[in-house]
């Protein structure tokens, strides 16, 4: 590999977001044989996480492996061989410029966040790099739910890094995959990134379909519509259309689409139940990204002239409180066409 990457030695990780799937991926990292510091907001979930050995209220009943350490100095957590940054996505951009100072220019940056800022339509990958523009960064997605990583059973994920950081993807998907959590390397960052976002929002449609009690055809019909959505807002930001074939494009809709497990699903589950978004969201401890990712959604597809009616009729449900009859009436009522 090129540049000495092969032997170069990554021997502590430092993750940003002490949430569940950032703690999920310290349980991952650590059994991968690394270091781990893991940064917590909330110095109650870094006691917890030390004292305790676990996160009583983003991943609670888990055990966390006796060698994770976690602190509140995000100076100390940004000195390690490697970043990954779990942060709610519209706290992305604050949290880097804070961290920036701190993080030498050689160290790689993965983005295992999913969404899409919505003041300006960027990727997080544009994020970070504006702030870093030395450092290599990568996205860390796929089909994945916390609870399920931090108890090591089987999953698979991506790093996708540009074409001339890949051996640096190879290297990093080497050190950081285990038996049962396999890492495959991709070149193809935005499509890793609209896959992620755009998925989050097709799932509360579905969870909502759920809620409504409107059938498993509905459902699937929602998942493949959805793709064909995620395919049209990817290839005109420059995605490869193939990479929604893989783990960030139909295997994480499969899965967020699907099961309870999914706070997106389970958000629009509750939708379709009556209940309204404000409410259910006031309840919950975690982020549904997808809440803010339909509001992102709608105005780059506005602005790129694309046509995602799932998309908008979750952003009207949401963000403009229609009725959720009223708002499936009007996809149903679509003038039919060739698909």
């Amino acid at each position: 590999m090129a540049n000495g990457i092969k032997d170069r030695t990554f021997k502590s990780i430092g993750i940003i977001g002490a949430g569940a799937w950032g703690t999920a991926l310290a349980q991952t990292s650590s059994r991968a044989g690394l270091d781990v510091l893991l940064w917590a907001r909330s110095g109650n979930t870094a006691d917890a996480i030390n004292a305790k050995k676990t996160n009583p209220v983003y991943l609670p009943g888990i055990p966390l492996r006796d060698d994770i350490k976690a602190s509140t100095d995000l100076k100390k957590t940004c000195h390690q061989d490697i970043i990954i940054l779990v942060v709610p996505t519209q706290h992305v951009a604050e949290i880097m410029e804070q961290a920036a100072p701190f993080i030498a220019a050689s160290i790689p940056i993965l983005i295992a966040s999913k969404g899409i800022e919505i003041s300006t339509g960027r990727l997080l990958s544009h994020i970070v790099s504006g702030i870093l523009p030395d450092n290599p960064v990568g996205v860390l997605t796929g089909p994945n739910f916390a609870g399920e990583v931090a108890l090591d059973l089987p999953a698979a994920s991506i790093i996708a890094m540009h074409e001339g950081q890949q051996d640096l993807a190879y290297r990093l998907c080497d050190v950081l995959s285990t038996p049962h959590f396999r890492l495959y390397a991709s070149t193809d960052m935005i499509g890793a990134q609209i896959g992620g976002a755009v998925k989050n929002v097709i799932a509360i449609a579905c969870g909502i379909a759920h809620g409504k009690q409107m059938g498993d055809n509905a459902r699937a019909a929602l998942q493949t519509r959805g793709i064909a959505e995620m395919v049209r807002l990817g290839q005109m930001m420059g995605a490869d259309p193939e990479t929604f074939l893989g783990l960030s494009g139909v295997g994480d809709l499969t899965l967020t689409c699907n099961a309870m497990q999914s706070r997106n699903f389970s958000l629009g589950a509750a939708l379709g139940h009556g209940k309204r978004a404000a409410d259910i969201l006031a309840e919950r401890s975690s982020v549904a990204e997808g809440y803010y990712t339909a509001d992102a959604i709608v105005k780059l597809a506005a602005n790129l002239n694309i046509d995602m009616p799932i998309c908008q009729a979750v952003y009207e449900t949401l963000h403009k409180e229609k009725a959720i009859d009223y708002v499936i009436r009007g996809l149903l009522e679509r003038p039919l066409k060739g698909e």
